[in-house]
Parts: structure tokens; sequence; C-alpha cells
């Protein structure tokens, strides 16, 4: 049996099912279960960023590069909670100084994306920026939606416009949206003193104008030392033990 602090739950287009990551205690690895979970069996079992799940996970024997952190999953239990201390730290095992560095990968200043013919050997990293470069926006693409700008530092550059694939704080961030607030979510951010962001790769796409690969996305963005607690909840119907998570 491993166990693993979850780093990741983010969400699709279809509610259904969510995608979780998380980090071996152990060894430091990042695994991806799948097939994916259904969002009722999150909600069940009380699944969150900074979860502890044990389980018996065993490497995809169909894995493909850039998604090398593909696993299969058995007998999957929550077993507790992680302290803050233990979050940052898991955060910061395959911590990078910025995008590039982390998918060992050249990115021209337009592209957000890793050509199909080119990918990295892995799609899961953390970067840490500057808490007052990030910018929690109105998606220009997709208006009534919410995007994250931010800069990183390693590429000398801004990343405009990037999905945020974070279900928790994207659920929290269009409730501040549609209530005309994101300026107090934004400005709660710039007020923290270390924010790490989970970039991850999505799975091959093809965009208009032909540009196929794996698209960049924030699965995950975490803020020290505080943190807002209903990113990190589900709704009142669930046990308060599952409600939120106390660091």
């Amino acid at each position: 049996m491993n166990r693993i602090i979850v780093t990741d739950l983010t969400r699709f287009s279809k509610p259904e099912k969510v995608c979780i990551a998380g980090i071996n205690i152990e060894n430091g690895e990042c695994i991806r279960p799948t097939p994916y979970l259904s969002s009722d069996y999150c909600k069940q079992l009380g699944i969150l960023p900074g979860s502890i799940l044990k389980g018996i996970f065993r490497k995809s024997l169909t894995i493909e590069k850039p998604h090398s952190e593909d696993t299969n999953y058995q007998n999957i239990v929550h077993d507790g909670i992680c302290t803050a201390e233990e979050f940052e730290r898991v955060l910061c095992f395959n911590l990078a100084n910025g995008i590039e560095e982390g998918f060992n990968v050249k990115i021209a200043s337009d592209q957000k994306y890793i050509p199909a013919n080119s990918p990295p050997e892995h799609s899961i990293i953390t970067i840490k920026v500057s808490p007052k470069s990030i910018f929690i926006v109105d998606d220009k693409y997709n208006p009534g939606r919410i995007r994250i700008s931010f800069f990183d530092v390693q590429s000398n550059r801004y990343f405009n416009f990037v999905p945020i694939t974070d279900l928790g704080f994207y659920e929290y961030g269009m409730t501040h949206f549609n209530n005309g607030s994101l300026d107090l979510l934004n400005n709660f951010i710039k007020s923290q003193e270390r924010v790490y962001l989970r970039i991850g790769l999505s799975r091959r796409h093809e965009a208009p104008n032909e540009r196929i690969g794996f698209w960049i996305q924030v699965n995950g963005i975490y803020t020290f030392p505080k943190y807002l607690e209903g990113i990190r909840s589900y709704k009142q119907d669930q046990p308060e033990a599952q409600q939120k998570l106390i660091f």
C-alpha cells in the first residue's frame, strides 16, 4: 500500500468525472489515478487537495508521453488530511523555476501549448510565482468564465488567459465573478507571501489553425500562509468532516 497527498483536483467540461493527482509521500513520485474518479465518489470520500489517500498504485501499461503519471489503482481509502507544512513540502517535490525548465522545452512567446511531435517526459509540475503577478480575469475567449494570468520569471514573460482547471478554485472564483467581486479574490491572492501553481498539460488536442499539442492549464492555485476555506470545500450537504480542510 502506498500513501499519496492529493495536490490536484481538476475539473472537466462534463462534471461527472474529475481528475486527481498526488505525490507519493515516500519517494516524491507524482501519481495520477486512472481511470478518472467520479465526482460523487470524491465527495463521498471527502477527497480534496491535502487529503491523504492510501491504496495500491501501479503504473499504467498504456502510458504515452507526456502523461507518465498515469497509474492504475485499487482499494483507495481516505487516510486523513495533511498539515500545511506537509502540503507545501510535497508541492516542492517537483518544483521548477519556470514552465520551460519544468517541461524541458522552449515555448514561443505567443504560445501556450507544447507541440505533439515533441512531448515532454511528464505532464505536471509545480512553479512558484509572485502573488502580485497573478490576475484572475474574465475569459476573453469564452465570456462569462474566468482564466488566470501570471508572470513566469524563468522565461521572463506573462502567460495570459490560461485555463483554470483547479475545480475548487474555479467554482469559488466563478461565485465572485458572478457577484462582481473578483477584485476581492485578486486582492487576497496578492496579500499572500507565497503562491504555488500546479501546471498541467492537457491530453493531445487539436485547436484551430492546425495547432496540435498539449495545452498548458493551471491544475492548482495554492496560497501561503493563508488560504480561503471556501475554495477547499464541498457543498454544505456533505458531512462537516468532509466540508473543509483545516491546515
